[in-house]
């Protein structure tokens, strides 16, 4: 079993990570470290299941022989230090998405990590789905043909959210694009198996989100042709419909990226009967775990390496700089 430390245990920790360490048959978790201490003596007592141990500084987490792997879940400002911390001990780690605060973050964490020889990924869960790995197969097999236009939404209620640190522009690499549009952007790159060229967006803000965006909506250019819009918000209640346009028909569902409930995949070919495909993607933060610790264990490849969240931090960018110029960017290598 791979012994996971976790940086930053807050709210995605309880509500997503957690659940998943608890399904994982690779792995665990054995040690945390949160910015809070009381919250930290909490965690103790919430999961009685997991030996957890409380460690003073990221440091000491990083540095324990009772440490295998760390996952940095920190606020996003925080994340190339951990990152950096945890490869200079010579941990592996995952950490979550946005993979940092800008693309040149991104890129000293991956450089770093090359250099060192640790293992970096990025968690993009939602590679993970089988509700995404069905659109993926489809828009494989070609028995829609090609893919003319995508349509992916992810909004959440961010009023009262107890992530209060998502609106504070020193701690989060952004609003709902930084948080959510990334999982829209990987999804999508992964779907179509295509890489984004350009980038037009545009966002709105109001006086509660403050410095950083309430929504957005981006145009995404594909180097194949195919063009993509994602909107997103924190002004709305959860939904994660994606929907993609073939030639030869559409593929897509309403709650697409949701790991909540079970989710009816739609298969419409132009002139056919409709083809629904119930899946469940309950699994899919244990399998983000499992996979991590097999590529620790047996040297499988991640699927989600740091050059990939390098990509998705440079179209993020693109999309900020768009939304400071009005201009549509074009996607630096």
């Amino acid at each position: 079993m791979i012994r996971f430390g976790i940086l930053g245990f807050g709210l995605h920790a309880v509500r997503r990570l957690m659940p998943g360490f608890a399904d994982a048959r690779q792995c665990t978790v054995t040690g945390l470290w949160r910015r809070d201490p009381q919250k930290a003596e909490e965690v103790l007592r919430r999961y009685p299941a997991f030996s957890l141990k409380i460690y003073e500084t990221p440091d000491a987490l990083c540095a324990s022989p009772e440490i295998d792997a760390v996952f940095v879940a920190s606020p996003d400002a925080m994340h190339r230090e951990h990152v950096l911390m945890a490869v200079h001990h010579h941990k592996p780690v995952l950490c979550e998405k946005p993979m940092a605060m800008n693309a040149q973050q991104a890129e000293q964490m991956v450089e770093a990590a090359e250099k060192a020889g640790v293992l970096l990924g990025v968690a993009q869960n939602f590679r993970f789905e089988p509700s995404v790995n069905r659109m993926r197969e489809t828009i494989a097999a070609g028995t829609l043909g090609r893919p003319l236009i995508a349509h992916s939404e992810f909004h959440y209620f961010m009023r009262h959210h107890a992530r209060k640190w998502l609106n504070d522009p020193t701690l989060a690499c952004g609003g709902p694009l930084g948080d959510v549009a990334v999982h829209c952007i990987d999804a999508l790159r992964y779907i179509l198996q295509d890489e984004v060229s350009s980038v037009f967006a545009r966002a709105l803000y109001d006086h509660e989100s403050g410095a950083v965006e309430a929504a957005a909506t981006l145009i995404l250019e594909f180097k194949t042709g195919t063009i993509a819009d994602v909107t997103v918000s924190t002004r709305a209640e959860y939904r994660t419909p994606l929907w993609i346009t073939c030639e030869g028909g559409v593929i897509g569902a309403e709650d697409a990226l949701t790991v909540d409930h079970e989710v009816d995949v739609e298969t419409k070919p132009i002139g056919g009967d409709v083809k629904i495909e119930r899946v469940a993607n309950d699994k899919t933060y244990a399998d983000q775990a499992d996979a991590f610790a097999a590529a620790i264990e047996e040297g499988k490849p991640f699927s989600i390496p740091g050059r990939e969240g390098l990509i998705n931090q440079r179209i993020l960018d693109a999309a900020y700089a768009s939304i400071k110029t009005g201009q549509r960017i074009q996607i630096q290598p």
